[in-house]
């Protein structure tokens, strides 16, 4: 950004007019003539709580489109993926653009996702915007991981390894989320100052996550928040950095693009997502905006799209399997960004993958050993929570690897859904519906089949319970609707059998459900049903907004609880087929 010389000039208190002319101290000679400063950021995002390495390969893209399965990620990896980058710089700082914590594997999340705030601790984070899994346990509970102390605010006990639990080192930040009495929850912005030869170099950071948050979790979790426009809520605070003095101005926002090209390709191919519609407006004095949320990796100089906002555009992916290497140059005289560049870097791990197996590094990527001192930190959580992952409770049949699309029905959610329909069948349940959604990765059973609770932990890491609804076929039909309205993305469910849907995209809005029928028999708009769903759903998730209508509530079981239960009822469950959710057109 530009930023005009009267920064040096304000503070030349013992100025003085001669001949027309200003003169001011020396120092300010010193100034202009002072070299650029270099300044390193890492970028992170979506790190949702993989202390260890990713239990399955990652796929990379290069430029040439051709695709490697990598191991990647893991906290003690990423630790010296970061120091080795941060070395030899003395003005560095470390940015993560959302979701650090929820959706996390059973080690982390079981102990309220603690760990991975330790572990951030750890490598030196400065700044997080809150993203839409930040508030999966609700405000309250976000507010401890930021402050620390043991106040109970889920069903989980909190500090049930580190007593009392210390709190995060860095700062959340959240610049559109609005509390009932104007303020902010967590600060709108930050400043990094640094001391570059004497002179003072400022970099200012707005965090922010998008403002369909609501609709991505629990609404009693973000009850009383406001979540605002994005871009509005950065561009504001436009003037209050240039007052502070900030030379480089960092977006980090939790919200993404799609692209078709490379994850270090920086031509930004075929970019589409909602991310764009807020880049289009942003202020062009923003140097680099750090996202997330979509799980693409990518660097995108945006003046290929808009030579007027020539700032970069970076995500790293998902769950630490990469770290965006940022560089500014800075002029300390007129506080000018004269130079910028960012290059993803893969996190290859080294050693053994999650369960056990080795992992086979890829030549083409650099392999990183161990931070030894992270690893300690790890294992100390791993091992709290290794007699829970490691228990059995069931035996499947048939390839539940890949979750499959989060937009479509898949096997693993027609199970799910059966197994939360057998779980509620005390409170009249009829169907089940899952969102796919929600399912947070595939099963990896044994060779035997076997499924542990760490493995189901990993599908379904929310701790929802089961609730059972009464709803008029009118009242049913209307959900069914929504899942191909015009207010988002198609967001089919997975059922519970006998249960059968198909739509029609071709037809208007609202009626684009084709035909519904339970045990072959259309649905009857004027007779009631029992429908199980999470409480995710129940209370209007994912934009579902007739969930919350139904009547006669039961509240059931724990997901994982059901699922469990209904592992058990026989030696070895096949996964049905697909075929439950079809689309006519």
């Amino acid at each position: 950004m530009i930023k005009s010389t009267a920064k040096f000039l304000t503070a030349a208190l013992s100025a003085t007019l001669l001949g027309g002319c200003m003169t001011v101290p020396d120092s300010s000679t010193d100034i202009a003539s002072a070299d650029p400063v270099t300044v390193k950021i890492i970028g992170l995002n979506d790190f949702h709580g993989n202390i260890e390495p990713i239990r399955r390969p990652i796929g990379v893209m290069d430029d040439a489109g051709q695709t490697q399965q990598i191991y990647a990620a893991g906290a003690a990896y990423l630790a010296t993926v970061i120091e080795q980058y941060r070395e030899g710089f003395d003005n560095t700082l470390v940015i993560a653009a959302g979701d650090l914590i929820g959706g996390s594997p059973l080690a982390s999340s079981i102990f309220l996702d603690e760990p991975a705030i330790g572990a951030m601790n750890r490598m030196g984070l400065d700044f997080n915007a809150v993203g839409n899994h930040e508030f999966d346990r609700g405000w309250k509970e976000l507010k401890r991981i930021q402050d620390g102390g043991c106040e109970k605010n889920t069903l989980r006990q909190p500090c049930a390894v580190e007593n009392p639990y210390p709190g995060a080192e860095f700062r959340f930040l959240a610049a559109n989320v609005v509390m009932p009495d104007g303020s902010t929850l967590f600060p709108a912005y930050g400043i990094k100052r640094f001391d570059a030869g004497g002179q003072d170099i400022a970099v200012g950071v707005i965090g922010l996550t998008l403002k369909d948050t609501p609709t991505l979790v629990t609404p009693s979790g973000v009850a009383g928040l406001q979540f605002t426009d994005e871009a509005a809520a950065i561009n504001a605070l436009i003037p209050d950095l240039e007052k502070a003095g900030a030379d480089a101005i960092v977006v980090s926002i939790h919200q993404g693009l799609y692209t078709e090209v490379g994850y270090n390709n920086k031509s930004c191919g075929g970019v589409s997502g909602p991310l764009l519609d807020i880049l289009a407006q942003l202020d062009p004095k923003i140097d680099v905006v750090i996202s997330g949320h979509t799980h693409f990796a990518y660097v995108c100089d945006y003046s290929a799209i808009d030579p007027a906002r020539d700032f970069l555009v970076t995500s790293a992916g998902y769950g630490g399997s990469m770290l965006t290497d940022i560089v500014l140059t800075i002029d300390p005289a007129t506080g000018d960004v004269t130079a910028k560049s960012a290059n993803n870097v893969v996190v290859q791990s080294v050693g053994t993958t999650r369960d056990g197996s080795p992992a086979v590094p890829s030549a083409d990527y650099q392999q990183f050993a161990a931070n030894p001192e992270m690893a300690a930190y790890v294992k100390l959580y791993v091992e709290a929570s290794r007699a829970a992952a490691e228990r059995p409770i069931g035996r499947i049949s048939g390839d539940a690897k890949d979750p499959g699309p989060a937009t479509e029905e898949t096997r693993l959610g027609n199970f799910i859904a059966d197994a939360q329909l057998f779980g509620t069948a005390e409170a009249g349940a009829q169907i089940a519906f899952m969102n796919n959604s929600g399912i947070r990765t595939g099963l990896a059973p044994g060779d035997d089949g076997t499924i542990t609770y760490g493995d189901a932990y990993a599908v379904q890491p929310f701790g929802n319970t089961l609730i059972t609804k009464s709803f008029t076929g009118t009242q049913l039909l209307a959900l069914l609707e929504q899942q191909f309205d015009d207010e988002g993305f198609v967001q089919t469910f997975s059922a519970s059998k006998g249960f059968a849907l198909s739509y029609d995209m071709t037809r208007p809005a609202g009626s684009r459900v084709v035909s519904v029928t339970l045990e072959g028999k259309p649905i009857d708009p004027s007779a009631t049903y029992r429908v199980t769903m999470n409480s995710f759903l129940a209370a209007g998730g994912d934009s579902f907004t007739v969930f919350e209508e139904g009547s006669d509530v039961v509240t059931g079981p724990v997901d994982l609880d059901a699922f469990e239960a209904y592992l058990q009822t026989t030696d070895v469950l096949e996964l049905p087929a697909l075929g439950r959710i079809t689309r006519a057109d």
